[in-house]
């Protein structure tokens, strides 16, 4: 029986952790993770949160669901694993959920409404080479006519020659054209040091 989260570079059913197992781990681990999910979340602006996700952020997220939802069977298990497993990134990307936030519902739905294709204007610059913009809901389209979604997955692809870049410690930010919310931001040393880690030489 596996006792512990164990970082095996694919997320099947049989390396995550019974539910018994996962409610031990958990006690003693949470507080590490919630850590890990902070480094890797940059705030682009006052309302755009861009969380960049990991093995070990999506392991915990099916984990979680596994837990809240006491899911036992196979084919339940399967269909979260089939949901986020996407999201870990696999060498050449970084994959990340954006979340759009207005606290006032009034202002969020204003807002939303003017932001559509925002999710298409997110992009990452690495120092020396052009931008790389998102990649975004490549699992289902999570706008309407009349507004964008407070949620997207996106997915950054990068050259061998970023890559090699951001490994050797270029500069990289973060940013949106979008017309109704420009904005970029450098990502901090600390935070590009775990996403370099994404990436394969």
């Amino acid at each position: 029986m596996i006792t512990t989260m164990q970082l095996t570079g694919k997320i099947t059913r049989e390396t995550l952790m019974p539910l018994e197992a996962y409610a031990k781990w958990r006690k003693a681990h949470k507080g590490e993770v919630i850590a890990h999910r902070r480094l890797r979340t940059v705030h682009l602006g006052e309302h755009v949160t861009v969380q960049f996700e990991s093995e070990l952020s999506m392991r915990y997220q099916i984990q979680e669901m596994l837990r809240i939802e006491k899911i036992f069977e196979e084919e339940g298990i399967q269909d979260e694993i089939d949901a986020y497993a996407p999201l870990v990134p696999d060498g050449t990307n970084w994959k990340a959920t954006m979340m759009i936030e207005y606290p006032d519902v009034n202002e969020r739905r204003r807002e939303l409404a003017r932001l559509i294709g925002i999710e298409d204007r997110m992009f990452v610059e690495v120092e020396g080479h052009g931008r790389v913009y998102a990649i975004a809901d490549e699992d289902l389209d999570r706008e309407t006519p009349d507004k964008t979604s407070a949620v997207h997955f996106l997915r950054f692809e990068f050259t061998p020659a970023m890559r090699a870049a951001i490994k050797a410690g270029a500069a990289v930010k973060l940013g949106c054209d979008h017309t109704h919310y420009p904005a970029h931001v450098t990502i901090a040393p600390e935070t590009l040091a775990s996403l370099a880690g994404d990436l394969a030489d």
